[in-house]
């Protein structure tokens, strides 16, 4: 592990159908300088290489490396690495507007924690946010509702292991 995140607390990364690579090259980076543990690839997110071992030239050109720094896996359905991941004691929490949420500078991490960032436009769906142990928000100020995935990545991530 990098030396951004705690050695008593694991921080890693689900990006749940982000469609961009852009995106995800981004993030990568973002991973890779807040010592990120592991980056998770769920349904459609692209991967840094296809099933051919062909690198996706949009996310390293972005990433500038970060991924092959970064741990990383492709699981095809959210819900079932979630499942897993709860097995393995970790607290699961979403980034995302809701009714329910919490301030994100308010997020008290545990030993080991896994944030899941989702699609662009249509964010996390339900099922997901209900299977969560806490639904974590980036207050908006301004007119815009939201903000770019991979800089409420940055935001968030940096915070976190801050916090």
């Amino acid at each position: 592990m990098s030396s951004g995140a705690s050695a008593s607390k694991e921080l890693s990364l689900i990006l749940h159908n982000i469609r961009s690579a852009h995106n995800v090259g981004s993030i990568f980076r973002t991973a890779d300088a807040a010592g990120v543990f592991h980056i998770y690839l769920a349904g459609y997110t692209p991967a840094p290489v296809d099933r051919f071992n062909r690198e996706n030239s949009k996310i390293s050109k972005v990433a500038l490396g970060a991924e092959k720094n970064v741990p990383w896996s492709c699981h095809e359905k959210t819900e079932g690495l979630i499942a897993e991941l709860e097995k393995e004691g970790y607290f699961i929490i979403a980034l995302e507007q809701d009714k329910n949420s919490k301030d994100y500078k308010k997020v008290t991490l545990k030993r080991k924690n896994v944030l899941i960032l989702g699609e662009e436009t249509s964010g996390i769906e339900r099922n997901i946010l209900d299977s969560c142990d806490l639904i974590a928000e980036i207050p908006m100020i301004g007119a815009k509702e939201s903000l770019n995935v991979s800089v409420a990545a940055g935001i968030a991530v940096f915070r976190m292991i801050d916090g």
